[in-house]
């Protein structure tokens, strides 16, 4: 039942601007699986919300009685849980690849990302938001939210060099899953949609085949991440 399901995911100061990339890769998992949680907003300063579910972060999904915590975890959850639901994965050698590719996501698509738009996330949260955020960010970075977007011009071209293997991919199929999207598009396409949620700089010039496949997964799902707030980039 839907009311029995639940999903934790951060926003900021508008409770409909979700933007964690690791929520949004398990809102399209949820989506392709064709499972309906309810939304709960959910920011940094809120840990003790999500506490009794062994987590200080989010995505958090509760299903029934069970909780789990963790975007990879949960894909792997919704797969084993609802098999005869279109599968996340096509079989156990695109699970192992997905592994692989979260891992890829997580450091050079997410990782390349977020020194440019740190500080226009910052902008997006609360007070008790902004200090945590600021304090827990800089150490990661190593340098002030400012001083990390500074040459974010310069940095945005060798981050689309990055991503070369991507775009060779992608001018020889529509996605990373073949003819249609799996859960290796979802992990990378998180990112981008956090991106897109929280800052008005280009990452992907129109003419790259990343930026018509951002478009193709913006429209899925009826346009589930198009219509959520975010900018026009």
């Amino acid at each position: 039942m839907t009311a029995s399901r639940k999903l934790f995911e951060l926003c900021g100061t508008e409770t409909e601007r979700v933007f964690s990339p690791f929520c949004w890769r398990t809102r399209m998992a949820l989506a392709h699986k064709d499972i309906k949680a309810e939304t709960i907003p959910w920011r940094f300063s809120e840990k003790e919300a999500i506490a009794p579910h062994q987590s200080d972060k989010v995505p958090v999904f509760i299903d029934g009685d069970t909780s789990v915590a963790d975007s990879w975890t949960i894909a792997n959850y919704l797969e084993d849980t609802y098999p005869d639901r279109p599968s996340l994965f096509g079989g156990e050698g695109g699970r192992a690849m997905g592994r692989m590719l979260n891992w890829w996501g997580d450091t050079v698509v997410l990782g390349g990302i977020f020194p440019m738009i740190a500080a226009d996330i910052h902008a997006l949260l609360r007070p008790a938001d902004q200090v945590y955020f600021r304090k827990t960010r800089e150490a990661r970075l190593g340098k002030t939210l400012e001083q990390a977007a500074a040459n974010r011009d310069e940095a945005v071209e060798m981050f689309r060099q990055s991503l070369t293997p991507m775009r060779l991919t992608l001018k020889t199929q529509a996605y990373l899953g073949g003819a249609s999207p799996n859960y290796a598009d979802y992990i990378v396409f998180g990112p981008f949609q956090w991106a897109r949620a929280t800052s008005p700089f280009k990452l992907l010039k129109e003419d790259d085949p990343i930026y018509a496949w951002r478009e193709r997964l913006l429209d899925a799902f009826g346009g589930m991440a198009r219509n959520s707030p975010g900018y026009a980039v």
